[in-house]
């Protein structure tokens, strides 16, 4: 397994150490929480999960350029220029943050997994990875949701005899050409799927289990604010969280207008039932295809938190800013309200400036001896 060092405000050391905080991933939230922890003084570890830098964006596929991302706030401190919009995000963010990385220090231990965080003893938490253990006093979990990937699931599933996959491995619309493709989902990546699949293929048929709801007009600070409070009210009630992205609407641009225009983007109820050969409706009608493509997005990648026994009878981690309720020593930043770019900018201050305070507290009632 190959290694790169540890991303530390201190000496380099190996596993099997003690830290103030470790960061578990290194995409917008975790390399945001390691700056500030970094210019905090505090002692820590970054650990990563993927080959390289650039968080989830190195894994989007070839067609998604720069141009048409999403929205991508720069990291704090270091701005994101003169990028050729033409050219793939995954190249140009994964070379911006290689760049910010080595600007400011932070040497993150990649691929390194981590499987679980328990209890270690005196206060400490245990951290379990394949490079080895850590202790902490802290942790900021900043894993994402791209590494778990949601797959409805619909009678007949099973049976279909043509190709299913997920956004999460979606390779760029040239694999379907002259193929009858059905891609389900209401999102920003399933109307993007859509729109280049459809310039190639024989036909496609979008699905949706709710009509879609598409936004005219620029989409300010204050409807912001209104989107992530809406997201932001579900964690508090520990709740799953949805994204940020889901209760802003779709975005009416010219692309979008051209897809209603031409009758791609003309939706249909989700299908009762898959078929061997395509999807079937309860009114009896039928859509054969070669391809069922899963644009249903994501769930948040906190599996390894569970010994820590975190989540709400609603099945989500209850938060408060970006502290967990159940445990006032774990942090999850670029989840449900941080889970944009500039949201997870924020989240990485904010759980450093709280957890300072809790180590401050913690060395004021540690009597000395």
């Amino acid at each position: 397994m190959r290694s790169t060092g540890g991303g530390y405000a201190g000496t380099d050391r190996d596993s099997d150490g003690a830290v103030d905080v470790v960061v578990v991933g290194a995409g917008q939230a975790g390399l945001s929480s390691a700056y500030h922890l970094t210019r905090a003084g505090l002692d820590h570890v970054v650990l990563d999960h993927a080959p390289r830098p650039g968080g989830a964006w190195q894994f989007r596929w070839p067609s998604l350029t720069y141009g048409r991302v999403h929205g991508m706030h720069a990291l704090p401190g270091m701005e994101l220029t003169g990028a050729d919009p033409l050219r793939p995000s995954s190249e140009v963010i994964g070379e911006y943050f290689a760049a910010y990385e080595d600007r400011f220090g932070l040497r993150v231990r990649r691929p390194v997994d981590v499987s679980a965080v328990r209890e270690g003893g005196g206060g400490r938490l245990r951290v379990e990875t394949s490079a080895g253990v850590w202790s902490a006093r802290a942790l900021i979990n900043a894993t994402g949701t791209w590494d778990r990937p949601f797959w409805p699931r619909y009678p007949g599933q099973e049976t279909f005899r043509g190709r299913q996959l997920h956004t999460a491995n979606y390779p760029g619309p040239q694999e379907f050409a002259g193929m009858r493709v059905i891609v389900v989902g209401g999102g920003t990546s399933a109307v993007q799927h859509l729109l280049e699949i459809a310039e190639v293929a024989e036909r496609t048929t979008w699905v949706t289990r709710r009509p879609p709801v598409f936004r005219d007009g620029d989409f300010g600070e204050a409807e912001g604010r209104v989107a992530v409070a809406l997201v932001d009210e579900r964690v508090r009630r520990g709740l799953p969280p949805q994204s940020v992205v889901s209760v802003t609407g779709l975005p009416l641009n010219e692309a979008v207008r051209a897809g209603l225009a031409s009758g791609v983007l003309h939706r249909l109820p989700v299908f009762d039932r898959i078929t061997p050969l395509g999807a079937a409706w309860a009114d009896g009608s039928r859509v054969d295809a070669d391809v069922i493509l899963w644009a249903t997005g994501f769930r948040a990648a906190v599996d390894h938190l569970a010994p820590l026994r975190l989540r709400e009878p609603g099945g989500g981690i209850r938060v408060e800013g970006t502290r967990a309720v159940r445990d006032e020593r774990i942090h999850l930043v670029g989840y449900g309200p941080s889970a944009s770019t500039i949201g997870a900018n924020r989240a990485g201050g904010a759980a450093v400036r709280d957890i300072r305070r809790l180590l401050s507290r913690e060395r004021t009632a540690t009597p000395v001896l």
